[in-house]
């Protein structure tokens, strides 16, 4: 296969399992980072290559510039494979000019940023009759009735942009329980220059929260999907999968590809839903439109999302494939699961019992893999050194 495949961003283990997903497949894979600092990922025996890049935020246009030479040097396309929201960002805002050099699967630019933006993303889920939890925005008129008559504290302070609130307050959202810190809120989001949108919480523990992670083709039809439950977020109640299942929900497939679809999206995307505890209605939350946290276990379960990406892309396209039953199977990052046990425990949202009897499940790892383990002994030195470093600076 002469094409290679460009994956950006190997300091995260989305970008570990990308790679591990292509070059099993024996693709050559380009792991690509703006430094050699904690790049774990690409430590796999399967990454090819090895780059560095400006970094995509402070010289953008270096970057940029960076790309297209490289593209240039090689015999054919490179398929392009963003695995960090903030790096979709900058590909989307230079999708036109990037599109001669390289191989990505989306067509439209502006879409990928658009579905990324909360509010622009409900918007578009309510124009096509899908449920999205009710919001407030900060302009709106009689502002603080609405919250107290239809969104209710306590409620959500959520930003447009999550990425870069994310970067500013290493943390998803504010949860606030009444005006005061509602307005305290507000006033932090609006000092980092953050917009920022109310809404209200749906009711349901953890294992309400549902993926569906899909692939379109480029007539923006759903080949690929598979349906997960969340058991565990880190942090908890509001944060990222670290412990989560593949559980066959059919519904989320009728709700999630006719809004996909109807949109017009092509290449990966997971839309993350909740289930209403009171109601049973499921809402949308959000979309990831890169390699989602939960690819190695969506590879262990039959279907390899970057390699469906790849082999389209390059025009020798993968049967579709659906997981239609349920296998049992979890994703598990045990590192930030660890941090996220000790808070469910602490608030009593779990018993030791509940955690002890969900670690036995058969598992896909984030990290850990017997037959690629050096990722695995950098992870570790790369804690083991930061945990050093902030005890010595104390």
């Amino acid at each position: 296969m002469k094409n290679k495949a460009v994956i950006l961003g190997t300091n995260y283990y989305i970008g570990l399992s990308t790679i591990r997903c292509l070059g099993v497949n024996g693709i050559h894979t380009v792991a690509v980072d703006y430094s050699y600092d904690n790049t774990y990922g690409a430590d796999s025996k399967y990454c090819s290559e090895r780059v560095i890049a400006p970094h995509y935020r402070k010289d953008k246009e270096g970057f940029i510039a960076f790309l297209k030479e490289y593209s240039r040097k090689q015999t054919a396309t490179p398929v392009l494979i963003p695995c960090h929201d903030s790096y979709v960002e900058v590909i989307d805002e230079y999708l036109d000019e990037l599109k001669e050099y390289y191989l990505i699967p989306q067509t439209e630019q502006g879409l990928y940023t658009k579905t990324m933006d909360k509010e622009l993303l409900h918007q578009l889920a309510s124009e096509h009759g899908v449920a999205v939890p009710e919001t407030v925005r900060l302009n709106e008129e009689n502002f603080y009735e609405k919250i107290e008559e239809t969104i209710k504290y306590p409620c959500l302070v959520k930003p447009t942009d999550s990425p870069t609130f994310v970067s500013i307050f290493r943390k998803k959202l504010f949860k606030v329980h009444n005006r005061q810190e509602l307005d305290e809120a507000v006033e932090k989001a609006k000092n980092a220059n953050q917009e920022v949108i109310v809404q209200r919480i749906i009711p349901g523990f953890d294992d309400h929260m549902y993926t569906f992670d899909a692939y379109l083709n480029q007539d923006s039809k759903v080949t690929h999907w598979v349906t997960c439950n969340k058991y565990r977020q880190y942090p908890i109640n509001f944060g990222a999968s670290v412990y989560t299942g593949q559980k066959y929900v059919p519904e989320l497939y009728e709700i999630g590809a006719a809004f996909l679809e109807a949109i017009g999206f092509k290449g990966f995307v997971e839309i993350e839903f909740k289930k209403d505890a009171e109601t049973g209605k499921f809402y949308l939350i959000e979309l990831n439109v890169r390699i989602t946290n939960l690819n190695s276990l969506l590879y262990k379960v039959g279907v390899n999302f970057p390699y469906i990406t790849y082999r389209e892309l390059t025009g020798n396209p993968v049967e579709p494939k659906a997981v239609e039953r349920d296998t049992n199977l979890v994703f598990w990052y045990a590192y930030e699961d660890y941090y996220a046990i000790k808070g469910y425990l602490r608030t009593g949202q779990l018993s030791l019992g509940q955690v002890i009897k969900s670690l036995f499940k058969p598992k896909a790892y984030a990290i850990w893999d017997p037959r690629d383990p050096k990722p695995f002994i950098s992870f570790v030195k790369m804690i083991a050194g930061k945990k050093f470093k902030k005890k010595s600076s104390r």
